[in-house]
């Protein structure tokens, strides 16, 4: 299935993907301990939901359920950027990037990698230019 996460579905992934899985219980003391105070129902329906929505699976441990991430991590971001860069900057690729950087300077870390990136992009953008591709 290709479902978006809402935010608060986004905060439950994190949840699974930090830890790999969890109870209710769990998903709902690590989003409570991040400042969403959830009632142990609110989390148990918004799981529900997710499952439905096929983000998020579980398998019975006792009287237990413990659930998992059925996204993979990076593939959603990416999607969620996609959109994000759709909807909002209409494509526009660098807009998107200047406002990125204009709402929190990055560290030198993370421009190292950020050059890097570019750098690997530039590189298949040519080779693709060279074969006759597309752009």
């Amino acid at each position: 299935m290709d479902a978006t996460p809402t935010d608060r579905e986004l905060d439950a992934l994190k949840v699974l993907w930090r830890l790999g899985e969890a109870t209710v219980r769990g998903v709902c003391d690590e989003m409570n301990a991040a400042g969403a105070p959830l009632a142990y129902t609110t989390v148990l329906s918004l799981l529900q939901v997710m499952e439905q929505k096929g983000l998020v699976g579980h398998r019975q441990d006792g009287k237990a359920y413990v659930y998992f991430a059925a996204v993979r991590r990076d593939s959603t971001f990416r999607k969620l950027a996609g959109g994000f860069l759709e909807k909002v900057f209409d494509g526009a690729m660098d807009e998107y990037v200047v406002h990125a950087l204009a709402t929190r300077a990055p560290s030198a870390e993370e421009l190292d990698r950020l050059e890097k990136m570019i750098d690997r992009f530039r590189t298949r953008s040519k080779r693709r230019k060279q074969k006759g591709g597309p752009r």
